[in-house]
């Protein structure tokens, strides 16, 4: 063969190589029946035992966050174990009011609002200083627009306890999947990737952690140096450091306790939360921490993984020019044949995608219209070269040094009815635990530089005691 169909036959080979893999991650969990119920939850609950600090990050929220500290507060687990902190810019008036109105209807001084003024503006810091102002067993990070299940805390102190782990990664499932054209392709990729991948990489022992829903025991947070803040993927960017440690991460995915979220409200937001999710994956590649993993193999899934933005770029670049190759170079019937390959794995992959939306649909109890099904293939190849153009931008944002934070809004729309009225409860407050004590001139692991958070701004009547911040954070 030429040089020219050499060059066609591996870049066919390579592309579906990188399909098929990505397809076998979509579907390991469905490998064994016994494998499928060893990522679900527990058969019945340990007794509370765990106190849990549930750190809500709030911009621009005023929407949703009410809904979500009343829905957190009503959950099935003893108050006296829970402390709930929403943590807010100073200049948010609305979502900061919103805030307000609730914890005072709330009416328990275990429900607090904590403010913060000074750069970066962005999640990370936000879940550093509200770190900082909690005192329990287990620190939580939930979004201002999740819709948090009554037992999820019996589900991780359960699986904390039993299972002797430090660090739980619950379910999220996006659930409005009729809202938009690219809806249900979002809502069966969350399915995809917290019912099955996410466990693949907990059995190796590297897991990029979820947004929320993710449980880890403070002494942990601690050890590593808290989330940075300097990072776009600041979940995924922890549980690599976590996964450094050594350190074994749960992944429990249980259709009855789920995280219910949104997807993005429209096509623009799709895109600028998936270049924040690839440019933040790019962070992660370049500094580095991956490497401290202990395993080979844990390493090289570690640089596919954040490396994947790269790929994704590459594809939507470089395979058009396939059936260009093939319909106007005189190849070599054997690499015309090659050159065919991606496609076939395409073809399995929106085959995949399309029984994911009917399985998702029947585990939910939702009916999904035929139209749907038939339209999903479609939906699906559409949304790849989405995700495609998301990498570019990403990788062009990275070069040109942008990350300032493009924020996804939120409107509610996988909710159902609001939770009922709380009686207010008569505890105080639980005490923040004492700032760890660093070695001199030592950073908590995963730092490039140390940065100080500074200390939280407390609600006068609603918070009764908040340690300063430790050193260094971020």
């Amino acid at each position: 063969m030429t040089a020219v169909a050499i060059a066609v036959s591996l870049l066919a080979v390579l592309v579906a190589g990188y399909g098929l893999f990505t397809l076998w991650l979509m579907l390991s969990a469905w490998e064994r029946p016994a494998l499928l119920r060893s990522t679900a939850g527990p058969s019945a609950f340990a007794e509370p035992r765990l106190s849990f600090a549930v750190l809500i990050p709030a911009r621009e929220e005023e929407a949703v966050i009410g809904e979500t500290l009343a829905r957190v507060w009503a959950a099935n687990y003893p108050r006296e174990l829970l402390e709930v902190i929403a943590i807010c810019q100073e200049d948010d008036e609305r979502t900061i009011a919103a805030v307000r109105r609730q914890i005072e209807e709330l009416g328990d001084e275990h429900v607090r609002l904590v403010l913060y003024d000074s750069p970066p503006f962005n999640k990370p810091h936000a879940l550093n200083v509200g770190n900082a102002a909690c005192g329990s067993d287990v620190v939580t990070v939930f979004d201002a627009e999740d819709d948090v299940h009554a037992d999820i805390f019996n589900v991780m102190n359960t699986v904390m306890l039993e299972d002797r782990v430090g660090v739980v990664q619950g379910g999220v499932q996006l659930m409005n999947f009729a809202e938009h054209w690219f809806s249900a392709f979002n809502c069966v990729e969350y399915f995809f990737y917290f019912r099955s991948r996410l466990h693949f990489n907990a059995r190796v022992g590297m897991v990029p952690l979820g947004g929320n829903t993710v449980a880890i025991r403070s002494e942990l947070i601690d050890r590593v140096g808290g989330w940075d803040e300097a990072c776009l993927t600041e979940d995924a960017d922890i549980g690599v450091r976590l996964s450094a440690l050594g350190e074994p991460i749960r992944v429990v995915y249980d259709s009855r306790w789920v995280t219910r979220e949104e997807t993005p409200h429209s096509v623009r937001a799709l895109v600028q939360q998936r270049t924040r999710w690839s440019q933040g994956f790019l962070q992660v590649l370049g500094k580095g921490d991956w490497r401290r993993i202990d395993g080979v193999g844990r390493r090289v899934l570690a640089a596919a993984t954040f490396g994947g933005p790269i790929v994704d770029g590459l594809l939507i670049s470089v395979v058009p020019l396939i059936p260009f190759a093939l319909l106007y170079l005189k190849l070599p019937v054997l690499a015309a044949l090659l050159s065919m390959a991606p496609m076939y794995v395409v073809g399995l992959q929106m085959l995949a995608w399309t029984i994911g939306l009917v399985e998702f649909a029947r585990l939910y109890g939702e009916r999904v219209p035929l139209r749907m099904i038939v339209r999903m293939p479609i939906a699906c190849l559409a949304c790849q070269w989405l995700i495609g153009y998301s990498a570019l931008r990403a990788i062009a944002r990275l070069i040109r040094g942008r990350s300032e934070w493009e924020k996804t809004e939120h409107h509610g729309a996988h909710r159902g009815e609001p939770v009922a009225p709380i009686a207010p409860a008569t505890a105080g407050a639980r005490q923040a635990r004492p700032k760890p004590v660093l070695a001199p001139g030592a950073q908590p692991l995963g730092q490039t530089a140390p940065q100080l958070s500074p200390a939280p701004v407390a609600e006068p009547a609603l918070m009764a005691s908040a340690r300063p911040s430790r050193e260094p954070l971020g």
